[in-house]
């Protein structure tokens, strides 16, 4: 069985945000949504306190609670590699996934054709109080995977901080990390 994953090591990420930038020129997110985030805080009670830098995305968990809530199925497990996917076309736009998810991995947006070209930004407002929204996150670049390359954002980062793999392979770089 296949069981894909990430691991991010901390010590590496600098905060650049070089994975942001990749994940939505990669996957032509609209404004405001970032699938790849990197939370940045300052620790201490006095200056100069510590900067922290943690990135932040769909952690594809192995018992998903996103899944579980979805009434349509539109979210759901690929059996194939443990990936966890959003079927725009099945999607009702409840945002009870979005509730479900602990680390605030999803994003409400208006229909795909509103933001993939198929209607005009003018069109598509003019009419949005009709169109269901959709829900969107990480797909750990499943069609960039399936064209043999990495993910956009283990790919961008500079200090290689993202390593991506196979949890279940013997050999897996992830197990490493």
């Amino acid at each position: 069985m296949t069981r894909l994953g990430m691991v991010i090591d901390l010590n590496k990420c600098t905060g650049c945000y070089a994975c942001s930038v990749a994940c939505k020129a990669s996957n032509s997110t609209p404004p405001g949504v970032m699938w790849a985030r990197v939370l940045k805080r300052e620790t201490g009670e006095s200056a100069p306190g510590e900067r922290v830098t943690l990135p932040v995305l769909c952690m594809h968990c192995a018992n998903p609670p996103c899944v579980k809530v979805c009434p349509s199925g539109a979210t759901y497990k690929r059996k194939e590699d443990g990936v966890v996917v959003v079927d725009k076309q099945k999607c009702v736009g409840c945002r009870y996934c979005m509730m479900a998810c602990p680390y605030g991995a999803r994003y409400y947006q208006g229909r795909r054709e509103y933001y993939y070209g198929e209607a005009t930004p003018v069109e598509a407002g003019a009419h949005r109080n009709n169109l269901p929204g959709v829900v969107s996150k990480c797909d750990l670049c499943t069609e960039r995977v399936k064209d043999g390359q990495e993910p956009a954002c283990v790919e961008a980062c500079p200090t290689r901080a993202r390593i991506y793999g196979d949890w279940e392979a013997p050999d897996s770089k992830l197990k490493e990390a």
